[in-house]
């Protein structure tokens, strides 16, 4: 498109730069190039993203959306000016969450707010909005970002995003077959993921870009604890998707705000509870020093972060190593936390 003709003066001297929208769109063209897939009938540039629904061999196809953002983990961006990872983040929320009901991700869309539009910064966030799209097999069809001088600093920014995707109404998980003597199954996490940075930017003096954020720590394998906290969140559509060809699921959980105490129970119907080991947990170093610097209760770390444990997924318990067999062929380690029990008074126990 030309946009010789198209600038404002006037909307510039308010704080607007029109035409930096339109270089960052061209900027990012070639990271949205890379998610193209199927269902693409378009490209970026228009006023609608179309997308054509990918319905063969399904009898009842189901769409299923979900929206999130990546929180304050943004924050921590911006301070150590690395933008190329906080867009996985922005579409990891979103993909694992409708895996969480089998749905297959079609497409996603972005918002970004910011202070100011630097053409290079929102391109280099778009670029990784487009790897995470890549890593769930989902379009980026389109997005929107706007510049709001005066409401937010020139170099903050705030991103977000939606997904949308598929499932046939009988492959749907809705846990109204699951039973007593059921597998629990741990997929581990990659740190923090994108929540609970309210309580991380409080532990770690993150607001007053404290030196302790850049010393390399031996725990952390010689990493600093601002890499450690801004490694983006795992995407776990793929594995799952394979998983649930051969095996016969029966709940799936993404632990994100609210930890084990929230996230679990939303996948277990009523009488079954969900009895989780503690023991068997594999806690990221970068935890330990969360409950150290901060001196935060176990159950606290457990009903805030993941605590290494991303997604979990109940099986029949005469599944459950095959599938750990299917998850690692597809590039996912797992391993065995719990199992399901009757218990009418709660959904989850952590011992």
């Amino acid at each position: 498109m030309d946009h010789k003709n198209s600038h404002s003066a006037s909307y510039a001297a308010a704080g607007v730069d029109i035409t930096a929208g339109y270089k960052a769109v061209e900027l990012m063209k070639k990271h949205v190039a890379r998610t193209r897939n199927e269902g693409c009938l378009d490209d970026v540039g228009g006023f609608g993203g179309c997308f054509g629904l990918p319905i063969a061999g399904m009898e009842e196809p189901v769409l299923v959306s979900g929206t999130d953002g990546c929180g304050t983990k943004v924050k921590l961006a911006i301070l150590m000016d690395k933008h190329d990872t906080i867009g996985i983040d922005a579409v990891a929320m979103c993909v694992n969450d409708i895996i969480c009901v089998g749905a297959k991700p079609l497409f996603f869309l972005d918002y970004i707010a910011c202070g100011k539009n630097v053409p290079e910064k929102i391109a280099t966030i778009v670029g990784g909005v487009a790897e995470g799209c890549v890593q769930s097999g989902a379009a980026l069809i389109g997005g929107e970002t706007a510049e709001h001088p005066g409401l937010m600093p020139v170099e903050d920014y705030d991103l977000a995003g939606f997904a949308v995707g598929i499932v046939d109404k009988k492959k749907i998980i809705d846990n109204t077959r699951m039973a007593e003597g059921d597998v629990v199954i741990a997929l581990p996490s990659t740190g923090i993921h994108s929540n609970g940075f309210s309580l991380c930017r409080k532990v770690f003096n993150i607001d007053n870009n404290d030196p302790l954020l850049y010393e390399p720590r031996e725990e952390l394998g010689g990493k600093t604890i601002a890499e450690a906290l801004l490694v983006p969140t795992r995407i776990y559509v793929k594995p799952v998707l394979a998983l649930l060809e051969k095996v016969d699921v029966k709940g799936i959980s993404h632990i994100t705000g609210g930890g084990f105490y929230e996230n679990i129970p939303r996948s277990i119907p009523d009488g079954l509870c969900a009895r989780i080991h503690k023991a068997a947990v594999k806690v990221l170093p970068i935890f330990d020093l969360i409950a150290k610097f901060g001196n935060v209760p176990e159950r606290d770390m457990f009903n805030t972060y993941n605590m290494g444990v991303g997604m979990s997924i109940v099986v029949p318990a005469a599944q459950a190593e095959l599938a750990m067999q299917i998850l690692k062929e597809n590039g996912q380690d797992s391993y065995i936390i719990g199992q399901i029990i009757a218990n009418a008074e709660e959904k989850v126990i952590l011992e």
